[in-house]
């Protein structure tokens, strides 16, 4: 047999050992090339100018796929190298030389590594159009499906391939060409050398993590640059910590306990777990620490996600809103260039006034402890007249609403309905008293600076405004069609002649640069957290997969010694959920309070309902745990099917 075919054949098996691996990179490959895809899409880019970036923030999450991607295959490599090494050896004892087998070692993993890669571009190009039609849809862009794969989208997945796939296999065939048939043959049999010699060490090392872990977490729920280095930093030695001393912690923690120990089959479940870390506690806490990264990259996509996806909807609910710095600031410029260049519906321009005090306003922040700056842009609280809000809410579609003799009405974000609600006190303007009246909660432009007020505008009858202090004027419009990016850049350019500071906002023009951004943040953000999860998990189910040979001999000398198979089989489960759970264990309780504090820190009333923070906690945990248990799924019905 040719050393060519005898690769062939070696690739095919290596294919079907080490599946979960071979998967695990096509996949890979299929993602590398689908964002690949994006970078180089001119349709894609004409969508708005705000995606100009995305070409160059995709490159970069790109190169960190490329370096996560990386060291999966070296690992996985210098692993298969592990367990065929006393093959190669025996190759050389039989008359190869080391460059041949080296180059037998190469070409195998070359074989494998370009069925995945070709695999890869095949379904990659499937995963594009779902990436395409998901930006096109936040664009509201009408979807056509067209199968064409990007060649320059190719030859940079390519170099990617390359540079992760030939830089392990020449790493490996190094040092096949360097050891002797002893070291080869023995190979096998080395295992991780443990960081910290000795046991007592170790023993001491166990508790000291979990409290570096404790307080590494609490630091991150400070919300300060500062206290966020300080507690990453504790968490990573923690997590470190954790695993290496894993192997003496458990038995000192059985030994002050021993009536535990012999429960059930306690005893043989940690004792060959203990054994497992033993040899892989740099590489568990390596994929705790990457299991961490999926959490915090996931949920702080879905945070943002949830955020701009809010943000658009309420910054405003006009199709084109000028508001101005002057009370009195003559919009003519503005509406001349509307006449001609925009086609409208209906359109009104209006002021805003100045109450006699901050009554409400300071009920609101009082209200709101963690926000207490928030709501105090005016100096007092905002009125509008109840002729111009009556003619808005026309425009807009609302239903008709009334203002009694003596009363006044609240519209406000619906963040603060319950407690506009809930506040009864009269308002007293130029002499007039008014009583509170009804609230409203309709979309009404109330995010913004020059906006209807900063979360709430107090709406009285048009004589008790006109007697007030206008702050400034407001033009809002309903156009015939949505405001193009041209229009809007007509009416920045007439904004940037002006002397005083005006905000347009053109609600089209919000959408797509919220769009933009969405695509820009979280698709990337995305991306890794797949890379990252399939990368750990992979590396985690390829170890225990490689065990089941000595399961078979395990579970055949219990069931000499009596054990039943449906012991064996619960005996099977617990070990592999406990394998599976302790690098899983760390990360939910670093990332869900750290999504969660992440989620506080955005303006009240955005993330709420379904896009409230434990909402998106609980999703990137299900989210997470869905594709771990993928693979916690093919390790168990492998190693149940081969064992048993």
């Amino acid at each position: 047999m040719t050393l060519f075919k005898l690769s062939l054949r070696n690739a095919r098996r290596q294919a079907r050992d080490y599946l979960v691996y071979f998967v695990t990179t096509v996949l890979s490959a299929a993602l590398l090339y689908a964002f690949n895809g994006l970078v180089f899409s001119g349709e894609l880019q004409e969508l708005s100018h705000s995606l100009k970036s995305l070409p160059l923030v995709v490159t970069l999450a790109s190169i960190a796929a490329v370096c996560i991607m990386g060291w999966l295959v070296s690992y996985t490599t210098s692993f298969m190298l592990s367990r065929r090494s006393r093959e190669l050896g025996t190759y050389i004892l039989l008359g190869l030389e080391n460059r041949q087998a080296a180059r037998l070692f190469f070409l195998e993993n070359l074989a494998v590594g370009t069925v995945a890669l070709t695999l890869g571009i095949l379904l990659g190009n499937l995963i594009y159009q779902i990436l395409r039609a998901l930006i096109l849809a936040l664009f509201h862009t009408r979807y056509t499906f067209g199968f064409a794969f990007s060649l320059r989208a190719i030859g940079l997945t390519l170099v990617y391939f390359s540079l992760i796939y030939l830089s392990a296999q020449f790493r490996n065939h190094r040092r096949i060409r360097s050891m002797k048939i002893y070291d080869l043959i023995y190979f096998e049999r080395r295992n991780e050398e443990a960081v910290i010699k000795k046991s007592s060490t170790r023993r001491k090392l166990f508790p000291v993590s979990i409290v570096l872990g404790t307080a590494g977490t609490l630091l991150l729920l400070l919300r300060s640059l500062p206290s966020g280095i300080c507690g990453a930093g504790c968490i990573i030695l923690s997590l470190y910590g954790f695993f290496i001393s894993f192997s003496s912690g458990v038995p000192a923690w059985f030994q002050k306990h021993p009536w535990q120990k012999y429960q059930g089959q306690t005893l043989l479940i940690f004792r060959t777990l203990s054994a497992k870390l033993a040899a892989m506690g740099v590489v568990m806490a390596t994929t705790a620490l990457l299991f961490t990264a999926v959490l915090i990259t996931q949920g702080t996509g879905l945070t943002f996600s949830a955020m701009f996806q809010k943000r658009a909807q309420q910054t405003t609910c006009f199709d084109l809103f000028i508001g101005s710095s002057e009370k009195n600031q003559n919009l003519d410029d503005y509406q001349d260039y509307i006449s001609t260049g925009i086609p409208t519906k209906n359109a009104l321009q209006y002021q805003l006034y100045l109450g006699e005090n901050r009554q409400i306003t300071d009920y609101v922040t009082h209200g709101i402890r963690t926000n207490d700056e928030y709501y105090s842009y005016y100096g007092r609280d905002l009125l509008m007249k109840f002729s111009d809000y009556s003619a808005l809410r026309s425009m807009l579609g609302y239903e008709k609403v009334t203002l009694e003799k003596g009363q006044y009405l609240i519209h406000c974000i619906p963040f603060l309905k319950d407690m506009m609600t809930d506040y009864d006190q009269p308002v007293s303007i130029d002499g007039s008293v008014l009583e509170p009246g009804a609230v409203y909660t309709e979309s009404f432009t109330q995010y913004e600076w020059q906006g209807n007020g900063h979360g709430f505008l107090i709406i009285v009858p048009d004589e008790t405004a006109e007697s007030c202090t206008a702050i400034h004027s407001a033009y809002a419009a309903m156009t015939k069609e949505p405001v193009s990016e041209s229009q809007f850049q007509a009416l920045t350019d007439i904004q940037e002649n002006r002397t005083d500071f005006d905000s347009i906002l053109a609600k089209s023009q919000v959408e797509d640069d919220y769009a933009a951004t969405t695509a820009i943040f979280v698709f990337p953000l995305y991306y890794l957290a797949l890379i990252l999860t399939m990368t750990a998990a992979a590396i985690l189910t390829i170890q225990q997969l490689s065990e089941t040979g000595r399961y078979q001999r395990q579970f055949l000398l219990l069931q000499k010694m009596g054990m039943e198979q449906y012991e064996m089989e619960r005996v099977l489960r617990r070990q592999l959920a406990i394998y599976y759970i302790m690098p899983a264990v760390p990360p939910l309780l670093i990332g869900i309070p750290f999504i969660l504090g992440l989620g506080g820190m955005v303006e009240p009333g955005i993330l709420v309902g379904a896009s409230h923070p434990a909402v998106i906690a609980g999703a990137t945990a299900g989210l997470f745990f869905i594709i771990y248990f993928i693979y916690i799924l093919i390790a168990y019905t492998s190693l149940k099917r081969n064992v048993f």
